[in-house]
């Protein structure tokens, strides 16, 4: 894309979009649907995946320098596997199934996650067990690892992931940071076969990686006021609102 010819709107709603990729990586991650969705309307949806994939990679390393030793990797062990089945899964799904059919079936799912989530949490008695299956993990991996590769939408399925395992926030940051920068390398050289990664996408992710630094610090600043009851009220909030624009949108 030649930067030129972005319009001053189309600037605008690409600086958000980086904005809340920051802010996302630093504990908020259902925001990082807004930038799919801004995104989709500065280029193509299928075009906009490949330009937005350098810019999460670059807020994953931002939040691995802050948020590193808050990591769980027993957590990322149980979900990396079947992430990295999904990934090339979904690469394989790109070519025979359109985005506009598939984004509403991502939407279903995180919707009823959520609310299985929020039902949990009203009775806590009979569902903690479940969270820490290994079928569990496998599902909620391998559906993470699907839905990146289509649409960058993991985040809101990882949320409901880390929030049924109950990780504190600030694990649930590092162990986000760390799942989701492995996974976003992973994905790259899926995204450069099928064109989405090309020198003029590039151009503009570089213009817009300090705006996701500044994201990153936003967000790290905001996390540290919030209490753990507001945190997870907020993520999951925003996983099902996400769900509902994948369904209707």
């Amino acid at each position: 894309m030649d930067l030129t010819h972005l319009t001053p709107l189309q600037w605008i709603m690409a600086i958000i979009a980086a904005l809340c990729i920051g802010l996302s990586k630093s504990g908020l991650v259902g925001v990082s649907m807004i930038n799919v969705l801004l995104m989709a309307e500065v280029m193509p949806a299928r075009e906009s995946t490949g330009t937005v994939l350098p810019l999460l990679i670059c807020g994953d390393v931002f939040a691995v320098l802050v948020f590193q030793k808050h990591a769980h990797w027993r957590q990322i062990g149980r979900v990396l596997p079947p992430a990295l089945a999904g990934i090339v899964a979904g690469y394989f799904l790109m070519q025979i199934i359109p985005a506009e059919i598939f984004r509403p079936v991502i939407g279903w799912i995180i919707l009823i996650l959520s609310m299985l989530q929020f039902w949990r949490k009203r009775n806590p008695e009979r569902f903690n067990h479940i969270p820490h299956t290994a079928w569990f993990a496998w599902t909620m991996g391998g559906a993470s690892g699907v839905t990146t590769m289509m649409a960058n939408a993991a985040g809101p399925v990882m949320t409901i992931y880390l929030l049924a395992v109950s990780l504190p926030k600030m694990e649930f940051i590092g162990t986000a940071a760390w799942f989701f920068l492995i996974i976003n390398l992973v994905k790259v050289p899926f995204s450069a076969h099928l064109g989405l990664i090309n020198g003029h996408s590039l151009t503009l992710d570089l213009a817009l990686v300090p705006v996701v630094a500044v994201g990153i610090w936003m967000g790290n600043r905001l996390i540290k006021v919030l209490s753990q009851e507001l945190f997870e009220a907020i993520t999951l909030f925003f996983a099902a609102a996400v769900s509902l624009r994948f369904i209707f949108s």
